[in-house]
C-alpha cells in the first residue's frame, strides 16, 4: 500500500484487555498498530484529548480517528463523546463507537451526539478481526483526516 506514509493515529478507548489485544493484532496485519494510543477508561481518554495529567506533554495534534467503547469505567463512552463534540478543537475528530451494546437507545444517543459510525463488536473471532481491519484501513488510511490530525 503506497499510502502507508500517511497513516493517521488511532486513539482507542477500551477497558477490556482481550479486546485491546485482538484489535491491535488485527491492525498489525495492515501495519496500522504502531500508531495506536490505548486508553483504558473515559477519564484517561479525556486526559489524552485535552493534553492533561499523564498526557500534558504530548503534542496537541488530534488523532485521525477515535475508537470508543461505550461501557467504560470512571467516565462512560457517551459522556466522553458528549465532551468531545462540545469542544471546538475536538469535535472535528471522527469517532467510531465500537461496542458490544446492541441497545437501540445507545445507538440513538451516540448518533444524536454526533458519532461518525456505530459498530457492534462481532462475537466471532474472525468476524471481529475482519471488522477491525476494515475499520482501521478506512479510518486510518482511506479517509482524509481533518486538518490538525496526526500524520506519521
Amino acid at each position: 500500500m503506497e499510502s502507508m506514509n500517511k497513516i493517521g493515529r488511532i486513539l482507542m478507548v477500551e477497558d477490556d484487555p482481550k479486546d485491546v489485544e485482538l484489535t491491535l493484532t488485527a491492525l498489525e496485519e495492515y501495519n496500522l498498530a504502531n500508531e495506536v494510543v490505548v486508553t483504558h477508561d473515559g477519564e484517561q481518554a479525556l486526559d489524552y484529548l485535552y493534553c492533561r495529567g499523564e498526557y500534558k506533554t504530548r503534542s496537541s495534534d488530534n488523532p485521525a480517528v477515535l475508537l470508543l467503547d461505550l461501557k467504560l469505567p470512571k467516565v462512560d463512552g457517551l459522556e466522553v463523546l458528549k465532551q468531545i463534540k462540545a469542544n471546538e478543537r475536538l469535535r472535528i475528530i471522527p469517532v467510531v463507537v465500537l461496542t458490544s451494546s446492541k441497545e437501540e437507545k445507545d445507538m440513538v444517543a451516540s448518533y444524536k451526539l454526533g458519532v461518525n459510525a456505530y459498530v457492534v463488536k462481532p462475537v466471532d473471532f474472525h468476524e471481529f478481526m475482519n471488522a477491525i481491519k476494515e475499520l482501521g484501513v478506512f479510518w486510518a488510511i482511506i479517509n482524509e483526516a481533518p486538518p490538525g490530525s496526526v500524520r506519521k
